[in-house]
């Protein structure tokens, strides 16, 4: 019974992450809420090798483009920037997470205050949202390769808000990017691109950390894990661009809204139901 519900547990999660990973909606906030709705529990080992899945959905969508530009960098200026560019975008959120991991982990993943501030960043980030969707005017930059380095960069430092717990990666660097005048559909697939880097590097530095909880009994659900992981973040992925390119981001704006303002509820009632009386 009890392997059994760690393989339902681990298919709830991992769709979960795949599901939520690449949309402005925050894949952190989801997990809290839905560990905290079924009781679920996951190792950090389950929970990189869920992240490993993601990525992998990506390279895999777009590695006919990635390889393309990846063969143009000795000759091609376009494609020297956007490797360079893509390098220092991922840096800034580099840096301060390894500096900050710890005080992250402690202060606004752990204790009481940890899921208002994810239930709290969810309803901001939906206000934001809507509020950068109404201001945005015509686009400047198209594609991903024509970014000048500067932008690049601004991208990067806006990155670092998704350390905050219920931020969102995505919603951080798609958002800062409608700011600086990048089209919808480049915003995106930007994302998709500096996630690579950034996730990759983040699981990493996690499987280093963790390296000694893995275990080989917990095998069969990391693999179940990676694998659902990857086909739900493949189906989203294939779907997000088109999707935005026509209907814009208000839709989860208002997801973050209802959610946010749920979680916010709940937790409140749950912590004076928990008061002395």
């Amino acid at each position: 019974m009890e392997f059994l519900w760690k393989v339902v547990s681990a298919l709830i999660l991992a769709l979960v992450e795949g599901l939520t990973e690449f949309l402005p909606v925050s894949s952190t906030g989801h997990m809290l809420l839905v560990k905290e709705l079924l009781g679920l529990e996951a190792s950090p080992a389950f929970l990189i090798f869920i992240q490993f899945g993601a990525i992998l959905a990506i390279c895999v969508i777009y590695f006919e483009q990635l390889w393309r530009v990846t063969k143009a960098v000795p000759y091609n200026e376009n494609a020297q920037r956007f490797f360079f560019g893509l390098f220092i975008a991922f840096l800034p959120a580099a840096a301060l997470g390894v500096l900050m991991s710890d005080f992250i982990t402690e202060h606004l993943l752990k204790g009481g205050m940890a899921k208002f501030v994810v239930a709290f960043m969810l309803v901001a980030g939906g206000v934001a949202i809507l509020f950068i969707e109404r201001m945005v005017k015509i686009p400047q930059y198209y594609s991903v390769e024509d970014f000048p380095l500067s932008l690049y960069l601004k991208i990067g430092l806006l990155q670092c808000l998704a350390l905050v717990p219920g931020v969102s990666r995505s919603g951080a660097t798609i958002m800062g990017s409608l700011l600086m005048k990048v089209e919808r559909s480049a915003a995106a697939e930007f994302s998709f691109f500096l996630a690579i880097p950034t996730m990759l590097g983040a699981s990493v530095y996690s499987l280093y950390k963790y390296w000694s909880t893995l275990q080989f009994s917990d095998l069969f659900t990391l693999l179940i894990g990676f694998a659902v992981a990857f086909v739900s973040a493949y189906w989203v992925a294939r779907r997000f661009v088109s999707f935005v390119s026509n209907n814009g981001f208000g839709v989860f704006a208002w997801y973050r809204i209802v959610i946010g303002s749920f979680m916010l509820g709940y937790f409140s009632l749950q912590y004076f139901a928990q008061q002395p009386a």
